[in-house]
Protein backbone atom coordinates (compact mmCIF):
# COMPACT_ATOMS: atom_id res chain seq x y z
CA UNK A 1 0.00 0.00 0.00
CA UNK A 2 1.44 3.43 -1.14
CA UNK A 3 2.35 5.61 1.86
CA UNK A 4 1.85 8.77 -0.09
CA UNK A 5 -1.51 10.51 -0.36
CA UNK A 6 -3.44 9.11 -3.02
CA UNK A 7 -4.35 12.33 -5.50
CA UNK A 8 -1.25 14.21 -6.12
CA UNK A 9 -3.64 17.69 -6.52
CA UNK A 10 -4.47 17.50 -3.11
CA UNK A 11 -0.60 16.93 -1.52
CA UNK A 12 0.19 19.48 0.91
CA UNK A 13 3.31 19.29 2.85
CA UNK A 14 2.91 18.40 6.59
CA UNK A 15 4.73 20.93 8.21
CA UNK A 16 4.36 24.88 8.26
CA UNK A 17 3.50 26.25 4.92
CA UNK A 18 5.15 28.32 2.96
CA UNK A 19 4.77 32.11 3.96
CA UNK A 20 4.95 34.71 0.76
CA UNK A 21 4.75 38.43 0.52
CA UNK A 22 5.93 40.41 -1.88
CA UNK A 23 7.73 43.48 -0.16
CA UNK A 24 8.58 45.72 -2.80
CA UNK A 25 7.32 46.43 -6.44
CA UNK A 26 6.53 48.92 -9.09
CA UNK A 27 3.84 50.78 -8.96
CA UNK A 28 2.75 50.22 -12.48
CA UNK A 29 4.30 47.15 -13.59
CA UNK A 30 1.57 46.05 -16.32
CA UNK A 31 1.52 49.36 -17.45
CA UNK A 32 5.42 49.39 -18.13
CA UNK A 33 5.27 46.40 -19.83
CA UNK A 34 3.20 48.61 -22.97
CA UNK A 35 4.74 52.13 -22.02
CA UNK A 36 8.41 50.62 -22.47
CA UNK A 37 7.22 49.17 -25.59
CA UNK A 38 5.60 52.22 -27.13
CA UNK A 39 8.39 54.24 -26.18
CA UNK A 40 10.40 52.14 -28.95
CA UNK A 41 7.52 53.60 -31.72
CA UNK A 42 7.27 56.96 -29.82
CA UNK A 43 8.06 59.82 -32.46
CA UNK A 44 6.94 62.28 -29.43
CA UNK A 45 9.50 61.06 -26.96
CA UNK A 46 8.84 58.40 -23.51
CA UNK A 47 5.37 57.31 -23.22
CA UNK A 48 4.66 57.34 -19.83
CA UNK A 49 3.13 54.63 -17.31
CA UNK A 50 0.33 56.91 -17.01
CA UNK A 51 -0.43 57.66 -20.29
CA UNK A 52 -0.95 53.74 -20.84
CA UNK A 53 -4.54 53.76 -19.40
CA UNK A 54 -5.39 57.60 -19.86
CA UNK A 55 -7.28 59.89 -17.53
CA UNK A 56 -8.17 58.40 -14.46
CA UNK A 57 -11.85 60.68 -14.79
CA UNK A 58 -12.40 59.39 -18.42
CA UNK A 59 -15.87 57.61 -18.82
CA UNK A 60 -15.19 53.68 -18.01
CA UNK A 61 -15.76 52.71 -21.73
CA UNK A 62 -13.08 54.70 -22.89
CA UNK A 63 -10.79 53.56 -20.12
CA UNK A 64 -12.45 49.42 -20.69
CA UNK A 65 -11.12 50.39 -24.44
CA UNK A 66 -7.80 51.37 -23.36
CA UNK A 67 -7.26 48.60 -20.92
CA UNK A 68 -8.34 46.02 -23.96
CA UNK A 69 -5.74 47.67 -26.35
CA UNK A 70 -3.29 47.39 -23.70
CA UNK A 71 -4.28 44.07 -23.10
CA UNK A 72 -3.58 43.17 -26.65
CA UNK A 73 -0.46 44.89 -27.10
CA UNK A 74 1.28 42.76 -24.22
CA UNK A 75 -0.32 39.47 -25.67
CA UNK A 76 0.95 40.05 -29.17
CA UNK A 77 4.61 40.98 -27.38
CA UNK A 78 4.70 38.15 -25.46
CA UNK A 79 3.70 35.61 -28.04
CA UNK A 80 6.34 36.69 -30.40
CA UNK A 81 8.81 36.16 -27.94
CA UNK A 82 10.00 40.35 -27.40
CA UNK A 83 10.39 39.82 -23.60
CA UNK A 84 12.47 42.56 -22.41
CA UNK A 85 9.75 45.05 -22.05
CA UNK A 86 9.10 42.49 -19.10
CA UNK A 87 12.01 42.61 -17.38
CA UNK A 88 11.99 46.31 -16.48
CA UNK A 89 9.32 45.55 -13.58
CA UNK A 90 10.69 43.76 -10.21
CA UNK A 91 9.11 42.46 -7.37
CA UNK A 92 10.90 41.61 -4.00
CA UNK A 93 9.62 38.80 -2.36
CA UNK A 94 9.91 37.60 1.68
CA UNK A 95 9.79 33.81 1.76
CA UNK A 96 10.27 31.63 4.52
CA UNK A 97 9.32 27.81 5.20
CA UNK A 98 11.40 27.03 2.02
CA UNK A 99 13.61 23.98 1.83
CA UNK A 100 17.36 24.57 0.98
CA UNK A 101 16.54 21.41 -1.43
CA UNK A 102 14.24 24.03 -2.99
CA UNK A 103 16.51 26.73 -2.77
CA UNK A 104 19.41 24.56 -4.69
CA UNK A 105 17.26 22.87 -6.58
CA UNK A 106 15.05 25.67 -8.34
CA UNK A 107 15.16 29.21 -6.63
CA UNK A 108 19.10 29.88 -7.44
CA UNK A 109 19.15 27.80 -10.17
CA UNK A 110 19.25 30.24 -13.03
CA UNK A 111 20.99 33.78 -13.49
CA UNK A 112 18.79 36.01 -13.15
CA UNK A 113 17.14 36.55 -9.84
CA UNK A 114 18.96 38.30 -6.35
CA UNK A 115 18.85 36.87 -2.77
CA UNK A 116 19.99 37.34 0.54
CA UNK A 117 19.13 34.35 2.90
CA UNK A 118 19.88 33.16 6.69
CA UNK A 119 23.11 31.29 6.90
CA UNK A 120 23.35 27.77 8.25
CA UNK A 121 27.27 28.30 8.66
CA UNK A 122 26.23 32.06 11.21
CA UNK A 123 22.87 31.22 12.38
CA UNK A 124 22.04 27.92 15.13
CA UNK A 125 19.64 25.59 13.16
CA UNK A 126 16.90 25.00 15.86
CA UNK A 127 14.59 21.48 16.14
CA UNK A 128 11.64 21.25 13.86
CA UNK A 129 12.62 23.96 11.22
CA UNK A 130 12.21 21.15 8.56
CA UNK A 131 9.53 20.77 5.21
CA UNK A 132 7.89 17.41 6.15
CA UNK A 133 6.42 15.75 2.98
CA UNK A 134 2.57 14.59 2.52
CA UNK A 135 3.71 11.13 3.81
CA UNK A 136 1.19 8.63 6.33
CA UNK A 137 2.13 5.80 8.71
CA UNK A 138 5.19 4.06 8.36
CA UNK A 139 6.96 6.33 6.12
CA UNK A 140 6.21 9.19 8.08
CA UNK A 141 7.34 7.53 11.10
CA UNK A 142 10.79 6.99 9.26
CA UNK A 143 10.84 10.35 8.11
CA UNK A 144 10.36 12.40 11.51
CA UNK A 145 12.44 10.16 13.02
CA UNK A 146 15.64 10.65 10.54
CA UNK A 147 15.35 14.45 10.61
CA UNK A 148 15.31 14.14 14.32
CA UNK A 149 18.35 11.84 14.64
CA UNK A 150 20.43 14.27 12.16
CA UNK A 151 19.02 17.11 14.45
CA UNK A 152 20.99 15.37 17.32
CA UNK A 153 23.84 14.86 15.27
CA UNK A 154 24.26 18.37 14.57
CA UNK A 155 24.46 19.21 18.07
CA UNK A 156 26.45 16.80 19.19
CA UNK A 157 29.20 18.40 16.49
CA UNK A 158 28.53 21.32 17.23
CA UNK A 159 29.92 21.00 20.67
CA UNK A 160 32.50 17.94 19.75
CA UNK A 161 34.08 20.30 16.83
CA UNK A 162 34.69 23.10 19.38
CA UNK A 163 38.27 21.68 20.50
CA UNK A 164 39.51 20.97 17.07
CA UNK A 165 38.18 24.25 15.90
CA UNK A 166 39.71 25.98 18.44
CA UNK A 167 43.10 24.25 17.78
CA UNK A 168 43.14 25.95 14.40
CA UNK A 169 41.52 29.24 15.06
CA UNK A 170 44.52 29.53 17.82
CA UNK A 171 47.43 28.28 15.81
CA UNK A 172 46.22 30.99 13.12
CA UNK A 173 45.54 33.75 15.87
CA UNK A 174 48.39 32.92 18.93
CA UNK A 175 47.77 36.35 20.56
CA UNK A 176 43.78 35.92 20.84
CA UNK A 177 44.39 32.42 22.98
CA UNK A 178 44.76 34.65 25.86
CA UNK A 179 41.04 36.18 25.23
CA UNK A 180 39.35 32.56 24.89
CA UNK A 181 36.34 34.20 26.49
CA UNK A 182 36.09 37.08 23.96
CA UNK A 183 36.46 34.81 21.11
CA UNK A 184 34.73 31.95 21.70
CA UNK A 185 32.44 32.45 19.65
CA UNK A 186 33.93 32.77 16.64
CA UNK A 187 35.31 29.07 17.44
CA UNK A 188 31.87 27.79 18.21
CA UNK A 189 30.90 29.50 14.79
CA UNK A 190 34.11 27.27 13.06
CA UNK A 191 32.29 23.95 14.40
CA UNK A 192 29.03 24.89 13.31
CA UNK A 193 30.14 25.31 10.27
CA UNK A 194 31.27 22.40 9.50
CA UNK A 195 28.76 20.64 11.54
CA UNK A 196 25.71 22.06 9.22
CA UNK A 197 26.98 19.14 6.68
CA UNK A 198 24.66 16.23 8.35
CA UNK A 199 21.47 18.88 8.69
CA UNK A 200 19.15 17.26 5.85
CA UNK A 201 18.16 19.66 2.71
CA UNK A 202 14.81 19.87 4.56
CA UNK A 203 15.76 21.95 6.43
CA UNK A 204 13.88 25.57 5.89
CA UNK A 205 15.54 29.46 4.95
CA UNK A 206 13.67 32.34 4.98
CA UNK A 207 15.31 34.85 2.42
CA UNK A 208 14.29 37.96 0.41
CA UNK A 209 14.21 36.86 -3.36
CA UNK A 210 14.05 39.49 -6.54
CA UNK A 211 13.12 38.55 -9.76
CA UNK A 212 12.05 40.76 -13.01
CA UNK A 213 8.46 40.01 -14.26
CA UNK A 214 9.77 37.88 -16.89
CA UNK A 215 11.56 35.48 -14.64
CA UNK A 216 8.13 34.84 -12.18
CA UNK A 217 6.48 33.93 -15.44
CA UNK A 218 9.31 31.48 -16.45
CA UNK A 219 8.98 30.15 -12.85
CA UNK A 220 5.13 29.41 -13.30
CA UNK A 221 5.57 27.80 -16.60
CA UNK A 222 8.28 25.55 -15.52
CA UNK A 223 8.08 24.79 -11.74
CA UNK A 224 7.14 21.49 -12.19
CA UNK A 225 10.45 20.26 -12.85
CA UNK A 226 13.03 18.05 -10.75
CA UNK A 227 13.92 17.73 -8.42
CA UNK A 228 11.41 19.46 -6.03
CA UNK A 229 8.32 19.61 -7.89
CA UNK A 230 5.12 19.21 -5.10
CA UNK A 231 7.21 22.24 -3.49
CA UNK A 232 8.08 24.21 -6.33
CA UNK A 233 4.79 24.56 -7.37
CA UNK A 234 3.30 25.51 -4.43
CA UNK A 235 6.23 28.31 -3.48
CA UNK A 236 5.54 29.56 -7.32
CA UNK A 237 1.29 29.63 -7.05
CA UNK A 238 1.88 31.62 -4.21
CA UNK A 239 4.41 34.12 -5.57
CA UNK A 240 1.91 34.17 -8.57
CA UNK A 241 -1.10 34.99 -6.18
CA UNK A 242 0.76 37.74 -4.50
CA UNK A 243 1.46 39.04 -8.20
CA UNK A 244 -1.80 38.75 -9.42
CA UNK A 245 -3.41 40.63 -5.91
CA UNK A 246 -0.71 43.17 -6.99
CA UNK A 247 -1.31 43.68 -10.52
CA UNK A 248 -4.28 41.10 -12.19
CA UNK A 249 -3.30 42.45 -15.64
CA UNK A 250 -0.70 39.53 -15.54
CA UNK A 251 -3.36 37.34 -16.06
CA UNK A 252 -3.13 38.72 -19.09
CA UNK A 253 -0.12 36.93 -20.66
CA UNK A 254 -0.18 34.14 -17.41
CA UNK A 255 0.72 30.43 -18.72
CA UNK A 256 -0.19 27.18 -17.24
CA UNK A 257 2.42 25.10 -15.63
CA UNK A 258 4.12 22.60 -18.43
CA UNK A 259 2.81 19.30 -17.22
CA UNK A 260 5.30 17.02 -15.49
CA UNK A 261 5.08 14.51 -17.75
CA UNK A 262 5.82 16.79 -20.94
CA UNK A 263 9.18 17.91 -19.07
CA UNK A 264 12.02 17.46 -21.20
CA UNK A 265 13.79 15.79 -18.14
CA UNK A 266 11.05 13.70 -17.25
CA UNK A 267 10.30 12.43 -20.66
CA UNK A 268 14.44 11.95 -21.12
CA UNK A 269 14.22 9.76 -17.80
CA UNK A 270 11.55 7.92 -18.72
CA UNK A 271 12.47 7.06 -22.31
CA UNK A 272 15.90 5.84 -21.50
CA UNK A 273 16.20 2.56 -20.17
CA UNK A 274 16.45 3.10 -16.32
CA UNK A 275 19.44 3.07 -14.40
CA UNK A 276 19.78 0.85 -11.88
CA UNK A 277 21.73 0.79 -8.62
CA UNK A 278 25.04 -1.07 -10.51
CA UNK A 279 24.37 1.53 -12.94
CA UNK A 280 24.58 4.79 -11.07
CA UNK A 281 27.78 3.54 -9.23
CA UNK A 282 29.09 2.73 -12.05
CA UNK A 283 28.75 6.62 -13.39
CA UNK A 284 29.18 7.79 -9.65
CA UNK A 285 32.84 6.06 -9.96
CA UNK A 286 33.89 6.92 -13.65
CA UNK A 287 32.96 10.67 -13.06
CA UNK A 288 35.18 10.66 -9.61
CA UNK A 289 38.33 8.94 -11.69
CA UNK A 290 37.98 11.71 -13.71
CA UNK A 291 38.45 14.25 -10.99
CA UNK A 292 42.02 12.92 -10.30
CA UNK A 293 41.95 13.68 -6.62
CA UNK A 294 40.68 17.33 -7.30
CA UNK A 295 37.65 18.98 -6.14
CA UNK A 296 37.71 21.13 -9.73
CA UNK A 297 39.40 19.68 -12.85
CA UNK A 298 39.82 21.63 -15.81
CA UNK A 299 38.48 19.55 -18.93
CA UNK A 300 38.53 21.87 -21.50
CA UNK A 301 40.19 25.33 -22.52
CA UNK A 302 40.81 27.07 -25.97
CA UNK A 303 44.17 26.80 -27.08
CA UNK A 304 44.39 30.26 -27.75
CA UNK A 305 43.76 31.97 -24.59
CA UNK A 306 46.06 34.25 -24.07
CA UNK A 307 46.65 35.59 -28.00
CA UNK A 308 42.77 35.87 -27.80
CA UNK A 309 42.89 38.06 -25.27
CA UNK A 310 45.96 39.88 -26.03
CA UNK A 311 44.97 40.69 -29.75
CA UNK A 312 41.37 41.75 -28.31
CA UNK A 313 43.04 44.21 -25.53
CA UNK A 314 45.05 45.92 -28.78
CA UNK A 315 41.56 46.27 -30.87
CA UNK A 316 40.18 47.98 -27.79
CA UNK A 317 43.54 50.46 -28.21
CA UNK A 318 43.46 50.48 -32.14
CA UNK A 319 47.27 49.28 -31.56
CA UNK A 320 49.23 46.79 -33.51
CA UNK A 321 51.30 44.15 -32.15
CA UNK A 322 55.09 46.36 -33.33
CA UNK A 323 52.96 48.83 -30.53
CA UNK A 324 51.75 46.07 -28.15
CA UNK A 325 53.21 42.54 -27.15
CA UNK A 326 51.23 40.13 -26.32
CA UNK A 327 52.77 39.96 -23.12
CA UNK A 328 52.07 43.92 -22.47
CA UNK A 329 48.53 43.74 -23.82
CA UNK A 330 47.56 40.36 -21.20
CA UNK A 331 49.33 42.27 -18.62
CA UNK A 332 47.26 45.63 -19.41
CA UNK A 333 44.24 43.57 -18.63
CA UNK A 334 44.57 41.44 -15.69
CA UNK A 335 47.83 43.28 -13.80
CA UNK A 336 46.16 45.01 -11.09
CA UNK A 337 49.32 47.75 -10.96
CA UNK A 338 47.74 48.53 -14.41
CA UNK A 339 44.43 47.82 -14.62
CA UNK A 340 43.42 49.96 -11.25
CA UNK A 341 40.08 48.37 -11.67
CA UNK A 342 41.36 45.32 -10.16
CA UNK A 343 41.73 46.72 -6.83
CA UNK A 344 38.53 48.51 -6.29
CA UNK A 345 35.65 47.07 -3.73
CA UNK A 346 33.09 47.73 -6.76
CA UNK A 347 33.28 45.36 -9.36
CA UNK A 348 33.32 47.58 -12.53
CA UNK A 349 34.99 45.00 -15.00
CA UNK A 350 32.24 44.34 -17.04
CA UNK A 351 31.94 47.91 -17.83
CA UNK A 352 35.29 48.63 -18.80
CA UNK A 353 36.20 48.46 -22.35
CA UNK A 354 39.69 47.05 -21.49
CA UNK A 355 38.51 44.67 -19.16
CA UNK A 356 35.46 43.43 -20.89
CA UNK A 357 37.97 41.89 -23.28
CA UNK A 358 38.69 39.07 -20.74
CA UNK A 359 34.90 37.29 -22.23
CA UNK A 360 37.02 36.09 -25.11
CA UNK A 361 39.14 33.19 -22.87
CA UNK A 362 36.89 30.04 -21.57
CA UNK A 363 37.41 27.43 -19.26
CA UNK A 364 35.59 24.60 -18.35
CA UNK A 365 35.53 22.03 -15.39
CA UNK A 366 34.20 19.21 -14.29
CA UNK A 367 33.13 19.04 -10.14
CA UNK A 368 32.06 17.46 -7.38
CA UNK A 369 30.98 19.33 -4.40
CA UNK A 370 28.24 19.04 -1.48
CA UNK A 371 24.76 20.22 -1.74
CA UNK A 372 26.44 22.99 0.99
CA UNK A 373 29.49 24.11 -1.22
CA UNK A 374 27.46 23.92 -4.69
CA UNK A 375 24.86 25.87 -2.95
CA UNK A 376 27.34 28.84 -2.71
CA UNK A 377 29.26 27.93 -5.72
CA UNK A 378 25.85 28.28 -8.12
CA UNK A 379 25.28 31.72 -5.78
CA UNK A 380 28.38 32.65 -8.87
CA UNK A 381 25.29 33.04 -11.95
CA UNK A 382 27.63 34.31 -14.57
CA UNK A 383 30.22 30.98 -14.44
CA UNK A 384 26.86 28.51 -15.44
CA UNK A 385 26.91 24.92 -14.78
CA UNK A 386 24.72 21.74 -15.98
CA UNK A 387 23.39 20.47 -12.81
CA UNK A 388 21.77 17.19 -12.36
CA UNK A 389 18.38 15.70 -11.74
CA UNK A 390 19.67 14.33 -8.36
CA UNK A 391 17.72 11.86 -8.11
CA UNK A 392 19.19 10.22 -11.28
CA UNK A 393 22.54 10.13 -9.11
CA UNK A 394 20.69 8.33 -6.07
CA UNK A 395 22.40 5.42 -4.67
CA UNK A 396 21.88 3.18 -1.66
CA UNK A 397 25.01 3.79 -0.60
CA UNK A 398 26.03 6.92 1.40
CA UNK A 399 27.64 9.41 -1.09
CA UNK A 400 28.98 12.79 0.69
CA UNK A 401 31.66 15.14 1.06
CA UNK A 402 33.80 15.12 4.53
CA UNK A 403 35.24 18.79 6.08
CA UNK A 404 38.97 18.91 6.69
CA UNK A 405 37.79 19.47 10.07
CA UNK A 406 36.34 15.96 10.51
CA UNK A 407 39.39 14.36 9.58
CA UNK A 408 41.49 16.04 12.83
CA UNK A 409 39.43 14.91 15.19
CA UNK A 410 38.13 10.81 15.35
CA UNK A 411 35.06 11.29 18.11
CA UNK A 412 33.88 14.07 15.44
CA UNK A 413 34.69 12.26 12.62
CA UNK A 414 32.65 8.98 13.86
CA UNK A 415 29.43 10.91 14.82
CA UNK A 416 29.56 12.57 11.25
CA UNK A 417 29.92 8.86 9.69
CA UNK A 418 27.32 7.56 11.83
CA UNK A 419 25.13 10.39 10.68
CA UNK A 420 25.78 9.94 6.96
CA UNK A 421 24.67 6.02 7.97
CA UNK A 422 21.34 7.78 9.35
CA UNK A 423 20.40 9.41 6.44
CA UNK A 424 21.10 6.89 3.86
CA UNK A 425 18.98 4.24 5.98
CA UNK A 426 16.32 6.27 6.40
CA UNK A 427 16.27 7.22 2.13
CA UNK A 428 16.33 3.30 2.32
CA UNK A 429 13.63 2.84 4.12
CA UNK A 430 11.42 5.13 2.59
CA UNK A 431 11.74 3.78 -0.82
CA UNK A 432 10.81 0.63 0.19
CA UNK A 433 7.75 1.81 1.36
CA UNK A 434 6.76 3.11 -2.01
CA UNK A 435 8.05 6.39 -1.10
CA UNK A 436 8.72 8.96 -4.43
CA UNK A 437 12.38 9.83 -4.65
CA UNK A 438 10.92 13.69 -4.63
CA UNK A 439 10.07 12.91 -1.18
CA UNK A 440 12.69 10.70 0.02
CA UNK A 441 15.84 13.19 -1.04
CA UNK A 442 14.85 15.75 1.71
CA UNK A 443 16.51 13.50 4.15
CA UNK A 444 19.96 13.47 2.16
CA UNK A 445 21.83 15.88 4.41
CA UNK A 446 24.06 18.70 3.18
CA UNK A 447 26.90 16.79 2.68
CA UNK A 448 25.40 15.05 0.18
CA UNK A 449 27.84 14.90 -3.41
CA UNK A 450 26.88 17.22 -6.30
CA UNK A 451 28.67 16.31 -9.66
CA UNK A 452 28.30 18.67 -12.38
CA UNK A 453 30.63 20.54 -15.12
CA UNK A 454 30.88 24.12 -15.01
CA UNK A 455 32.37 27.06 -17.49
CA UNK A 456 32.86 30.26 -17.43
CA UNK A 457 34.70 33.27 -19.44
CA UNK A 458 37.58 34.88 -17.35
CA UNK A 459 36.38 37.93 -17.07
CA UNK A 460 33.36 36.60 -14.23
CA UNK A 461 35.59 33.78 -13.22
CA UNK A 462 38.56 36.73 -12.31
CA UNK A 463 35.84 37.79 -10.25
CA UNK A 464 34.96 34.66 -8.67
CA UNK A 465 38.68 33.90 -7.72
CA UNK A 466 38.85 37.02 -6.34
CA UNK A 467 35.87 36.33 -3.83
CA UNK A 468 36.67 32.44 -3.17
CA UNK A 469 40.70 32.48 -2.99
CA UNK A 470 40.00 34.35 0.12
CA UNK A 471 40.80 32.18 3.53
CA UNK A 472 37.09 33.55 4.68
CA UNK A 473 35.59 31.79 1.76
CA UNK A 474 33.73 28.55 2.89
CA UNK A 475 36.35 25.62 2.55
CA UNK A 476 34.50 23.87 -0.69
CA UNK A 477 34.30 26.87 -3.03
CA UNK A 478 38.05 28.09 -1.81
CA UNK A 479 39.24 24.10 -2.39
CA UNK A 480 37.40 24.25 -5.85
CA UNK A 481 38.92 28.11 -6.83
CA UNK A 482 42.25 26.92 -5.67
CA UNK A 483 42.49 24.19 -8.11
CA UNK A 484 40.92 26.19 -11.11
CA UNK A 485 43.33 28.55 -10.05
CA UNK A 486 46.38 26.31 -10.06
CA UNK A 487 45.38 24.10 -13.19
CA UNK A 488 44.97 27.36 -15.15
CA UNK A 489 47.98 28.52 -14.70
CA UNK A 490 49.81 25.67 -16.08
CA UNK A 491 47.82 26.10 -19.18
CA UNK A 492 47.76 29.66 -19.04
CA UNK A 493 50.58 31.26 -17.16
CA UNK A 494 50.32 34.65 -18.23
CA UNK A 495 46.89 34.74 -17.29
CA UNK A 496 46.94 32.28 -14.11
CA UNK A 497 49.28 34.65 -12.51
CA UNK A 498 46.44 37.27 -11.85
CA UNK A 499 44.18 34.96 -10.32
CA UNK A 500 44.13 35.77 -6.77
CA UNK A 501 42.23 36.33 -3.69
CA UNK A 502 41.49 40.27 -2.96
CA UNK A 503 44.60 40.64 -0.64
CA UNK A 504 46.55 39.75 -3.45
CA UNK A 505 45.21 41.99 -5.98
CA UNK A 506 45.13 45.26 -3.69
CA UNK A 507 48.40 44.52 -2.97
CA UNK A 508 49.64 44.58 -6.81
CA UNK A 509 47.62 47.54 -7.08
CA UNK A 510 48.78 49.74 -4.37
CA UNK A 511 45.81 50.05 -2.41
CA UNK A 512 45.96 49.63 1.47
CA UNK A 513 44.38 48.42 3.56
CA UNK A 514 45.75 45.31 1.87
CA UNK A 515 42.83 43.17 3.26
CA UNK A 516 39.61 44.51 3.07
CA UNK A 517 38.05 42.53 5.54
CA UNK A 518 38.54 44.85 8.95
CA UNK A 519 37.76 42.74 11.37
CA UNK A 520 37.18 39.91 9.96
CA UNK A 521 40.70 39.60 9.12
CA UNK A 522 41.51 36.13 8.61
CA UNK A 523 44.75 36.23 10.49
CA UNK A 524 47.36 35.29 7.61
CA UNK A 525 48.99 37.25 5.43
CA UNK A 526 48.03 35.38 2.66
CA UNK A 527 48.94 38.20 -0.18
CA UNK A 528 52.86 36.84 0.61
CA UNK A 529 52.32 33.16 0.00
CA UNK A 530 52.41 31.24 -2.99
CA UNK A 531 49.22 30.03 -4.69
CA UNK A 532 50.83 26.33 -4.29
CA UNK A 533 51.20 26.56 -0.51
CA UNK A 534 47.66 27.88 0.38
CA UNK A 535 47.12 25.64 3.46
CA UNK A 536 43.57 25.73 5.40
CA UNK A 537 41.83 23.85 8.54
CA UNK A 538 38.85 25.97 8.59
Amino acid sequence: MSTVLSSRREERFLSPAPEVAITNAFARPFDNVVATARTCYSGSGIVRDAQILGDPEAPAATREERRRRRDALARDLYQAGHHTTLQHAHFQFALSNVSRQFLWSFLHSHPFYNSEQVSQRYVTVRPGNCAVPPLEGPALSVYRETIERLQTAYEDLCRLLVPPAAAAYYARFPARRHYAAKYDKEVRKKAQEVARYVLPVATFAYLYHTVSGLTLLRYQRICREFDAPLEQRIVVGRMVQELLALEPAYAAILEEPIPAEEMVEYRALRESAPADDAARRAFLSEFDADLQGRVSRLVDHPARNEQTLAASVREVLGLGRERLSDDDAIALALDPARNRYLGEALNLTTLSKLSRAMVHCHYTFRKRMSHAGDSQNQRHRMTPASRPVLEAHLTGEPDYVTPILLLEDEPAGRRYREAMETAWDGIGRLRRLGVRDEFALYLLPNAVSIRFTESANLLDLHHKHAMRLCYNAQEEIWKASLDEALQIREVNPRIGRYLLPPCGLRQLAGRSPICPEGRRYCGERVWTYRLEDYRRVI
